[in-house]
């Protein structure tokens, strides 16, 4: 695994700080990239598959989303080693550690990323106070349950679309990753005349030429199911999603899904990244 300064840059990181609390199972890392336009701001990501590559590379990521939205802000972002559907209590009490090791971290403000959510972003604010995405209770806006990130995904394609000729309506729509971002953009393309043909999650693909059933699978997922609940279509591996034919390719899950492998595979005429670095810089 590289060492992320051998990544770095003039850019940075910043600064890497590596965090291990035994007594509750914490073991993360926050890396702030650069803080020049202000401190750095950036989610926590819980996965049991984690590392400090991934959080500099998060971070780098969102050191140019911040500055490209003229945020008075740098690039940071947390990764968390576990597994994000432990117990509750579990969970609880490790992003409470997580929180109160960074009370002095002050150039980064952390929000919630892939395994967090508003309710862990409430526990940190109620332990240090410097925290984004809150619930609704506590004042904040509930960015997934609005689609708030599959919202700007899908203006994103509106513009991509228009500069390929890409008509929407009709367009063939697949998502790797059928999560809050994923399920959002389907739904918010769907309303302009897409077709959703192709859906995956962690455990299989389920494809129909005709169209899934979006409130369908949205309920599958809700409920704790998969996609390959779906009634009706074909049902393969979570592989297969790269090799479904669409206009509009979502991924939608981890980094680097499209690599120098499989990216040959793709049939699409538009890739609109609804996850964080999903593409190997070869793959780019």
């Amino acid at each position: 695994m590289p060492d992320p300064f051998d990544l770095g840059d003039a850019l940075g990181p910043y600064k890497i700080v590596h965090i291990q609390r035994p007594s509750v199972g914490l073991r993360a890392v926050v890396a702030v990239d650069n803080v020049a336009c202000g401190p750095a701001i950036g989610g926590i990501r819980m996965a049991p598959d984690v590392s400090a590559e991934e959080a500099f590379r998060l971070a780098r990521a969102m050191t140019f989303k911040n500055a490209a939205a003229g945020l008075p802000h740098g690039g940071g972002k947390s990764v968390i080693y576990g597994d994000p559907r432990m117990p509750r209590d579990d969970k609880e009490r490790v992003i409470r550690a997580f929180a109160t090791t960074i009370a002095d971290l002050t150039d980064y403000i952390p929000g919630p990323d892939m395994g967090t959510d508003e309710t862990c972003m409430g526990w940190i604010k109620d332990e240090i106070g410097r925290v984004v995405g809150l619930p609704r209770v506590l004042g904040g806006i509930p960015l997934d349950q609005i689609g708030a990130t599959g919202f700007g995904l899908v203006g994103a394609c509106e513009v991509a679309a228009e500069f390929i000729a890409l008509p929407l309506k009709g367009a063939r729509v697949v998502v790797q990753g059928f999560g809050a971002v994923g399920r959002h953009a389907a739904g918010f393309l769907a309303q302009r005349g897409a077709i959703l043909v192709g859906a995956s999650d962690s455990r299989g693909t389920v494809s129909d030429p005709d169209g899934l059933d979006l409130e369908r699978l949205a309920a599958l997922k809700a409920s704790g199911g998969s996609v390959l609940d779906h009634p009706r279509g074909r049902k393969l591996s979570s592989d297969a999603v790269t090799d479904i034919a669409c206009e509009i390719w979502i991924p939608a899950a981890r980094p680097d899904v499209i690599n120098a492998g499989n990216v040959g595979r793709l049939r699409t005429r538009m890739m609109a990244q609804g996850a964080n670095i999903p593409c190997t810089p070869e793959a780019e």
